[in-house]
């Protein structure tokens, strides 16, 4: 049995965030009906193809695990097909514009007419406010949520970081929601409405800026390396390049091949508790004893310096022999790793965070697996299905409708 098994999603999203959500749903065993406009669907089915005339891999990476029904919501058979959906699932997802579900006459109190048990889950921009009916990207949320502000170098512009905190990282707070809800109806009888916004989500990944703005008020951020060189950071959480934040000094340091491996560095932290090891490890066993480097508090003055020391030593080993050396020692350490490191990586295979997937029209392709693992709720990856591709077995199954009754809905475009 699947942990979600039972559980009836309707999926009205679209691109990034929301299929991030019931996608996650998905592979828990929730069964995934994503509703689609005939004739086009998602957007990101076409977007940044690699393929002509096939899904890209934006859309099939985010939309695994899912049936596929396409419904014309504008027409009044169409609606008819969307009434029974709302009254046969429990959770309703979307990532709509602010309003649209209420203009498609599906609004908050019409849904709990139609099912008091339903849940209906939506990402927005921003939660309410002055900017709650702005339009919000990926980088937008980045940039409001407080990430941007405090990435990058302190002498140089505000930056943006891959890791998709904004739209991934906001579908993953969205799915604890929903997660939570159904929990709470088990005890209620009751659904209720479930909100994440990105500007919400990407500040709660901050939480630890938000920390720091409020201790540099009381005094220095003495643990940032630019502050052990006498820079004033400012009144706020600064841009500290690659300070861990913590109370535990890290950089990334250059290893050998550097010079025409742009990913030849490895992220060094120098902890406390096994300093010792540190200083034998990279030829300065008299940092032990002297003044100034044998306590972390004499060394946060010197973080930069200390880096430029242990770099000269990391130049010559590759970031693994730095991970083989320093992993015994308990130093710990990370090689930056490309994206074709950890594509070819075989334990990321063995364990389903990396999965190869077999598509009907693509052929094979690479995508992540759930990242949650659960042992009693064994997650297969399944590919993402063509528009409208379980249109019919949707309409007979889940909602009983006749042959005749489908061939209806179809001449009327209503699916």
């Amino acid at each position: 049995m699947k942990a979600l098994e039972g559980v009836k999603i309707l999926d009205f999203t679209h691109v990034q965030s929301g299929p991030t959500c019931t996608q996650l749903l998905a592979w828990l065993g929730a069964d995934c009906i994503k509703v689609e406009r005939p004739g086009t669907g998602d957007a990101t089915r076409g977007q940044l193809r690699d393929i002509p005339d096939v899904d890209s891999l934006y859309f099939t990476m985010l939309n695994h695990n899912k049936r596929a029904i396409t419904l014309n919501t504008k027409s009044e058979s169409g609606k008819e097909v969307l009434e029974r959906l709302v009254k046969t699932c429990d959770v309703l997802v979307e990532n709509f514009a602010p309003g649209a579900l209420d203009r498609m006459g599906f609004s908050w109190e019409r849904i709990q007419e139609l099912n008091p048990r339903m849940i209906m889950a939506s990402v927005k921009g921003f939660g309410p406010g002055p900017y709650e009916d702005c339009k919000v990207y990926e980088n937008v949320a980045q940039c409001t949520g407080g990430s941007a502000s405090t990435t990058g170098f302190f002498d140089g512009p505000p930056l943006v970081t891959a890791a998709q905190i904004g739209d991934s990282g906001t579908g993953l707070h969205l799915a604890l929601g929903i997660v939570a809800a159904l929990f709470q109806r088990e005890q209620t009888g009751r659904g209720q409405k479930v909100l994440a916004a990105m500007q919400d989500s990407v500040l709660n990944l901050c939480r630890v800026k938000l920390r720091d703005h409020q201790r540099i008020q009381r005094g220095p951020l003495n643990e940032y390396s630019l502050a052990g060189k006498g820079v004033d950071l400012g009144d706020t959480t600064p841009r500290a390049g690659n300070d861990s934040g913590g109370g535990q000094p890290g950089w990334i340091l250059k290893c050998k091949g550097w010079e025409h491996d742009a990913n030849a560095y490895v992220y060094f932290i120098t902890q406390a508790a096994v300093w010792g090891n540190i200083c034998d490890l990279v030829g300065k066993p008299d940092w032990k004893t002297a003044p100034g480097y044998a306590s972390p508090p004499e060394r946060l003055d010197k973080i930069s310096d200390i880096f430029d020391a242990i770099e000269e030593w990391t130049k010559t080993k590759t970031k693994f022999e730095v991970m083989e050396l320093c992993n015994p020692l308990n130093i710990p350490c990370g090689p930056v790793l490309s994206m074709k490191e950890l594509a070819d990586e075989p334990a990321l295979r063995e364990t389903g965070t990396v999965v190869e997937v077999d598509h009907p029209e693509r052929g094979k392709y690479l995508t992540v697996g759930c990242p949650i693992k659960m042992s009693d709720s064994e997650v297969e990856v399944l590919r993402s299905p063509l528009l409208g591709e379980h249109t019919d077995e949707i309409l007979k199954d889940v909602l009983g409708y006749a042959d005749e009754e489908i061939a209806s809905l179809r001449a009327s475009k209503a699916i």
